[in-house]
């Protein structure tokens, strides 16, 4: 591994140097612990952006569908994929009296979406098929009556949607230039085997999304279950290739310990497939937006899309950190590991073991974030201090003021 002095960009400067209108002071705490800024993320931020929900591999089929519960946008939505194979969303909501369409979390739905309570029937397409007992209303127009659509858009597979109704840009535009950089890359193929796990915890999700937006703590917080992972002598602390920051993303390119000496058991799944710490040389050609640097010591790239979700992207596999606010303190968070499909048991073998390292290792890093919050919220201090490998936490503070204050 380059000599940790040599991680610093070219001119020998640190990483935040490079993004002088960022600023080097300490960031308030209020962000993580007031109510009144959460209900401001929610009404200027998670209203009104592009929001990553899934991957299109949850609905292969016509008629294949799954419900995202948004507390943060305080609605339900309804994602189907039609008969024509075009994915749509809906308010998950009967247009009758307001009873949620689908109670479920998925399935497939062969023609229509009945609601149980009075028996209003909703097309693929979101249009109002069926109104029980019409004879008795009132003057009603059916064809203003179907399904509130949502905005949905998807990238490399990725499903977002934007519950703004009209919103300001496309989702292509949103992503902007880090979006451009991922042709080319498997992400459908890496997609045959998802491992999932979600949990809720009593902390602000800026503190969980914090925690994966660095990982200069892996010598402290994980030195016994992933130590070296991404130092060694040479770069104690895992100082990072490349920071690239854009309008709203950003992109940490991290550097891997490639003579790190495995466990026994560990070395068994690294010579199969992807190993338990997802650190891996790179084999195949990537395209120009992972690992930009082609630096031959990289192993795995960490990137920030606003406002919630963290897509780790590496030769043979990738995963997402997904943090859904559910009040000022209280975050519900998604993991996905994504994997080839296995051809023969020992690379399954290597994949279930991987799942289950990461599980412990992410388990390590939930052990902070509920005391964490704790003490933010203890009034004990009014600010933190960020280091120059916390630049994506810095940056999207940053990002987060100028829509607040927009």
């Amino acid at each position: 591994m380059a000599a940790a002095a040599s991680l610093r960009p070219a001119n020998g400067k640190r990483w935040t140097e490079l993004y002088p209108e960022l600023g080097t002071g300490p960031v308030p705490i209020e962000p993580y612990v007031s109510r009144e800024y959460f209900e401001r993320e929610r009404e200027l931020i998670f209203r009104k952006v592009w929001l990553n929900i899934g991957r299109v591999e949850l609905i292969p089929n016509p008629g294949d569908y799954f419900v995202k519960e948004l507390p943060v946008c305080n609605t339900s939505i309804l994602i189907v994929r039609g008969k024509d194979s075009v994915i749509r969303a809906f308010h998950n909501m009967c247009s009758h009296r307001g009873n949620k369409i689908v109670a479920d979390r998925s399935g497939n739905c062969p023609g229509l979406f009945t609601c149980k309570f009075h028996g209003w029937a909703f097309g693929l397409d979101g249009a109002l098929r069926h109104i029980t007992d019409e004879a008795s209303f009132f003057n009603l127009d059916q064809s203003t009556l179907g399904l509130v659509p949502v905005a949905v858009d998807t990238w490399q597979g990725f499903i977002f949607i934007n519950v703004d109704p009209k919103p300001g840009e496309s989702l292509r535009e949103y992503l902007g230039a880090i979006g451009d950089g991922f042709e080319g890359y498997p992400f459908g193929e890496l997609a045959a085997t998802r491992f999932s796990y979600d949990t809720e915890l009593k902390a602000n999700w800026k503190v969980l999304k914090d925690a994966f937006q660095e990982v200069w703590h892996i010598p402290t917080l994980h030195h016994k279950s992933i130590p070296g992972v991404f130092s060694d002598g040479d770069n104690r602390w895992g100082h990072a290739l490349e920071f690239k920051l854009y309008e709203r993303h950003g992109r940490v390119s991290l550097p891997g310990n490639f003579a790190r000496k495995p466990t026994p058991i560990e070395a068994v799944a690294v010579r199969y497939g992807a190993g338990a710490t997802v650190i891996k040389s790179a084999q195949n050609v990537l395209p120009p937006g992972v690992n930009p640097t082609r630096d031959p010591s990289w192993s795995i790239d960490g990137n920030a899309l606003f406002p919630n979700c963290l897509l780790y992207v590496a030769g043979e596999t990738y995963l997402t950190h997904t943090f859904w606010p559910i009040s000022e303190n209280r975050t519900l968070w998604e993991i996905r590991f994504y994997y080839p499909q296995a051809t023969t048991l020992a690379q399954r073998f290597s994949q279930e073991y991987a799942k289950v390292m990461l599980r412990d290792v992410n388990l390590e890093d939930g052990s902070t974030l509920e005391r964490t919050q704790t003490m933010l919220e203890s009034g004990a201090r009014k600010q933190i201090f960020l280091q120059d490998q916390e630049l994506l936490i810095r940056h999207h503070h940053w990002v987060a003021e100028k829509y607040l204050n927009s």
